[in-house]
């Protein structure tokens, strides 16, 4: 009987539950010194002195350095498409951009004494104006690179057609914010470094390990061998620590400039302005079509804030273009956009990058659709959905769905929510006049993982060893995840051995040569089967081997999967155990059981779902609670439920914080007013109500186990179905539109325009 499927307790748990994790502040690391950051207060100024002297006496200060004692080249844009004069120093020594901005490292003996001589440095800003607007930043006299000529990172231009609706009885516009927000890892970003005999080894809370090492070998100039990455256990991420931040790719310089071990680990007013922010997008939406409901075009044109320096946030828009048209057949649709820079924190990858916004801004472009027809949301999103016999469908900007069933997913979480007497409830308080006004939200939403292109690919390895046990190497990078579980569950599976006696390792370059990392619901299917064809791999050869001792056909030797055997076909009291074919296989050549494959996919998936939102809206303050959610999310073939469940329930989590709470702001000089978890509104259980999952499951040709990504899909359906449900429960009033975060000040002011309105 196959252990795939179920429900298969965490083998990470027990560790975290008693002992704890070991993350890289918790490295024991004999003689390290300790850097802190000195930051720009301002959001862009010219830098006209830096004063460090009374900073270099204080007390355990090793060395203090600037921008102008660093023989390193600045970072060029993360894609060669970009602006190519928009590069990033390592520290600010002409001109800071943003708040934040790194301008002098100080290195102590003992952390504590980082942040008081920090304080004794002086530097000396003459103010420039800012820009935080990015509405206002394409046409602004205000540049962050005069040298470039413009704020413009990269247009993203696929054409714009004068006559997309002609023809159409009904078109809707609306300016759509989807906005600014922190990724709040709870483990903020750290790093350490060591050098040995001309060899570095880092440590770092990283989601690529081997990406942080190709990022250190490019800047410092080194080859792979000369570096060793390690990222042990990672307290969460969401895409901000894919690749490497100048603060944590200068620690290894350090070291080697000091001659001894150097760690640096952020704080948390630090992270909310220094690791990068996510969304940030102004999207200008266009619907139109019948009066019966029937979409025939749609239009987004996306702005993208790319923050201060352009990292992969400026490319977002093009994963919102690949997602433009979501579940819907809609025959003609374009997606444009426009990235520029702002003196505001960068903007990266933060869980989903880019198809939540495509998302966000269909959903809501289907609901103010069917407001203006005054017809129910949930049917007009019927009549449009793509139909199960259509896939492989082929949507109007050529992205290629593999599989579907769109409207099952409508169907069974319209039936879980109760969604007619939903209606009838909301009726009845609209009649009596509730204070408490029910608003129902819907969101059918599909996006892409492990793309946006075939060819993808990621490394892992089975060894079976002597003693029977199982080692999985995975280039996977887990951060919470569950791919010790998921790895071990796979190889379980294939070889009969038992579940606790399965070693996954990762997250060190020495260990496990090549891989790609963990983001954007890729490892499953790709990670996850490099080490299924690794365990298929390992079979065949202790077939093999098999074969040879029990002198019979390979063909006739099978694999007991309870007893974690080998042994002829109808004839199980002889056999090999998985320990004697170790010993025998290493007898005969040396190299054992063992199998490694670097997996490549075929083409991406995509994942889909159907989310209702059920709110409370107190029209007297404006307060929103959110009573129900009830959410279908279809991954494909589900390896372990308990697995995926639980990254439904943390995206389901994330995406209503965004929907009503979280919103990074600036005042308009620059100056960030939610810089720590006092005064950015940080989602908890208190916050939520239990969310009700409702199971299903559309494979995938795209790989043998049939498996989607389900890291971001709560993320990516439950915004919108959030956002919608607040609309509802005040469409009554007239309001068509409120963006997010839906904060009691945000819908008490609709509710009073609304009124005055009327």
């Amino acid at each position: 009987m196959s252990i795939l499927g179920n429900r298969v307790v965490r083998k990470e748990d027990p560790k975290f539950l008693t002992v704890g994790g070991t993350y890289v502040d918790d490295i024991e690391l004999e003689g390290a010194a300790y850097v802190t950051y000195v930051r720009s207060t301002m959001a862009h100024a010219r830098i006209t002195s830096i004063d460090v002297e009374e900073a270099r006496k204080a007390p355990g200060v090793v060395a203090v350095y600037t921008g102008a004692d660093l023989d390193l080249e600045p970072f060029p844009p993360t894609m060669p498409m970009f602006n190519a004069a928009m590069t990033r120093p390592w520290l600010a020594t002409e001109v800071v951009r943003f708040v934040g901005d790194p301008v002098v490292a100080i290195v102590t003996e003992e952390r504590y004494q980082g942040p008081d001589a920090a304080e004794l440095v002086f530097v000396e800003y003459e103010p420039l104006p800012a820009v935080v607007d990015p509405e206002q930043s394409e046409g602004s006299d205000v540049l962050l690179f005069p040298e470039a000529g413009t704020n413009v990172v990269v247009e993203l231009a696929f054409g714009r057609s004068d006559d997309l609706f002609d023809g159409c009885e009904v078109v809707v516009r609306q300016r759509i914010v989807n906005q600014r927000v922190a990724p709040c890892p709870l483990e903020v970003r750290a790093a350490a470094a060591r050098w040995d005999d001309g060899r570095l080894t880092h440590w770092a809370s990283s989601q690529t390990a081997h990406g942080t090492r190709d990022a250190i070998c490019q800047r410092l100039g080194l080859e792979p061998d000369q570096v060793r990455v390690i990222a042990p256990d990672v307290g969460g991420g969401f895409g901000a620590k894919v690749g490497g931040y100048p603060e944590e790719l200068l620690v290894p310089w350090l070291a080697r400039a000091l001659g001894r071990p150097v760690r640096w680990v952020e704080t948390r007013s630090e992270s909310m302005v220094g690791l990068g922010h996510g969304r940030a997008q102004i999207q200008l939406v266009e619907i139109g079509g019948k009066r019966d409901g029937k979409v025939e075009a749609y239009r987004v044109t996306v702005l993208q804030d790319a923050g201060a320096y352009p990292q992969f946030g400026a490319m977002l828009p093009y994963m919102t273009r690949l997602m433009t048209t979501g579940v819907y057949a809609i025959p003609k649709a374009e997606c444009n956009s426009k990235s520029v820079l702002t003196n505001t924190t960068p903007t990266v990858a933060y869980r989903g990058a880019g198809r939540p916004e495509a998302a966000a801004a269909v959903e809501r472009a289907m609901d103010l659709f069917a407001a203006e027809l005054g017809m129910d949301p949930a049917e007009v999103r019927r009549v449009n959905l793509i139909r199960a016999d259509q896939f492989p469908f082929t949507t109007p900007v050529d992205t290629v769905y593999d599989t579907g069933d769109y409207e099952r997913a409508l169907d069974l979480v319209l039936d879980a929510a109760g969604y007619s007497d939903l209606r009838a409830e909301q009726a009845r308080r609209r009649q009596a006049g509730d204070v408490r006004q029910l608003g129902i939200g819907l969101s059918v939403y599909v996006e892409i993982t492990a793309g946006p292109f075939p060819g993808e690919k990621e490394w892992g390895a089975v060894e079976v060893r002597a003693d029977g046990t199982a080692l999985v190497r995975t280039g996977t990078s887990p951060h919470g995840q569950g791919h010790h579980t998921a790895w071990a569950m796979i190889v379980s599976d294939a070889l009969g051995i038992a579940l606790d006696d399965v070693e996954v390792v990762h997250g060190d370059t020495d260990v496990v040569p090549t891989g790609t990392g963990t983001f954007g619901s890729r490892s499953l299917q790709l990670g996850g089967m490099a080490v299924h064809r690794a365990a298929e791999d390992v079979i065949e050869q202790a077939r093999q081997l098999a074969a040879e001792l029990l002198e019979a056909n390979p063909d006739d030797i099978v694999v007991d999967k309870v007893g974690g055997r080998l042994h002829v076909a109808g004839t199980p009291a002889v056999s090999k155990s998985w320990a004697e074919l170790a010993g025998a296989a290493a007898a005969n050549d040396g190299g054992g059981l063992a199998a490694e494959v670097l997996f490549e996919s075929t083409m991406p998936t995509f994942p889909f779902g159907a989310h209702v939102a059920v709110v409370d809206v107190d029209t007297e303050t404006g307060r929103v609670e959110l009573t129900r959610f009830v959410a279908v999310d279809d991954a494909g073939r589900i390896l372990n439920p308990l697995l995926a469940e639980g990254q439904r329930h943390g995206g389901i989590a994330q995406g209503v914080a965004q929907a009503l709470l979280e919103e990074v702001r600036y005042d308009p000089d620059g100056n960030p007013v939610t810089s720590n978890l006092a005064d950015y509104a940080f989602i908890s259980a208190a916050e939520l109500p239990s969310f009700e999952l409702v199971p299903m499951e559309t494979p995938t040709p795209a790989n043998p186990l049939g498996a989607k990504g389900i890291g971001e899909s709560g993320s990516i359906g439950s915004t919108p179905a959030v956002q919608n449900a607040v609309v509802d429960a005040l469409s009554h009033l007239g309001i068509r539109h409120v963006d997010m975060p839906a904060s009691p000040e945000r819908v008490w002011r609709a509710i009073q325009d609304a009124t005055a309105t009327r």
